[in-house]
């Protein structure tokens, strides 16, 4: 089951005793996934969910908390929209539920963000909008590079309001537009996980933070590896040039090479890829690899001060791109 849904079905059943937080949990809902629509001169409430449960919440909320029924309408999914909507209706007594629940104020005009009882509830009731908010509209993605726990906002009255109830809650959450949609957003991964745990979704933060476990491990691996490789390529480029300058240091001196020194330059010839320390250990008797790094550095030095003096090329002649192109 993707995170989402996961968490969605976990909310929806989440035992809420208090009734102010049953009602800010309504109220957020309906604001979050509904509308209030005039039909023969009436108000009918209207709130479209992506599941099932949400929807029989709510409709069981609004029974038991407003003494109002409502129907569920299934629509099914189509081109736009993958997978079923469920539409909690309420047609008899709508205007009623649209002032209790603070969708509509004294004056009879629609509350653009959150109801005042909501904003200015208990933390309970903050906890409870939050949950509504995102079941009605909300989404987590998988954690990694661009994890997020979002809720799509009917304006940015609703946003801000919603980002203020984060704020309650000790959660930072930013509102923001994008393309033409005002949505709530939760990026950081230590936020999103005490915001479900605060919402009761228990078993997903649980799942949340294996997840989120996992990926840290695997992209710390991940760079680990790619430096040691990194590192290698290096030590191995820096190897086959030290062996072609070695090699063109033996062509500038011919014999006149002291006999220590011909002996380390032989052992990186013979051993092109090996590290400083593998070739010390390969010299007889062995020697540090200090000291190998050592009789290789003046055998370089003799030979590029013998070739400035004959005025030809030095050891670095001996390099090209092609001898450096390990990949």
């Amino acid at each position: 089951m993707a995170l989402t849904a996961q968490v969605k079905d976990e909310l929806a059943r989440v035992a809420v005793d208090k009734t102010s937080a049953r009602k800010a949990e309504v109220a957020t809902m309906l604001r979050f996934a509904g509308g209030l629509h005039i039909v023969s001169g009436r108000i009918v409430i209207e709130a479209e969910l992506d599941t099932a449960a949400g929807a029989r919440r709510l409709r069981a909320f609004i029974h038991e908390v407003y003494g109002l029924v409502g129907e569920i309408i299934v629509v099914s999914g189509g081109a736009l929209k993958k997978g079923n909507r469920y539409v909690v209706r309420v047609v008899k007594e709508g205007e009623s539920l649209a002032r209790q629940t603070g969708l509509l104020d004294q004056r009879g005009r629609p509350v653009r963000g959150l109801p005042p009882q909501v904003v200015g509830g208990s933390l309970d009731d903050t906890v409870a909008a939050w949950r509504g908010a995102f079941l009605a509209h909300g989404s987590l993605t998988e954690p990694g590079r661009s994890s997020a726990l979002e809720v799509t906002s009917p304006g940015p009255e609703a946003a801000l309001a919603l980002v203020g109830a984060a704020r309650r809650l000790g959660i930072s959450a930013k509102s923001r537009e994008v393309r033409g949609v005002d949505r709530v957003v939760i990026r950081d991964g230590e936020a999103i996980a005490q915001l479900l745990t605060r919402l009761g979704a228990h078993d997903s933060v649980l799942e949340w933070e294996d997840k989120r476990t996992r990926r840290e491990v695997r992209g710390t691996a991940n760079r680990l590896a790619n430096f040691d490789d990194a590192n290698l390529r290096r030590s191995a480029q820096a190897a086959v040039a030290a062996g072609a300058r070695v090699a063109r240091a033996f062509e500038i001196l011919g014999d006149d090479v002291p006999e220590h020194l011909r002996e380390a330059g032989e052992l990186r010839l013979a051993n092109r890829d090996a590290s400083l320390e593998e070739l010390g250990k390969l010299a007889t008797p062995p020697l540090t690899k200090d000291a190998v790094a050592g009789r290789i550095r003046r055998l370089l030095a003799t030979a590029d001060k013998r070739a400035e003096e004959l005025g030809i090329p030095d050891t670095e002649a001996g390099i090209n791109q092609e001898i450096l192109d390990l990949d």
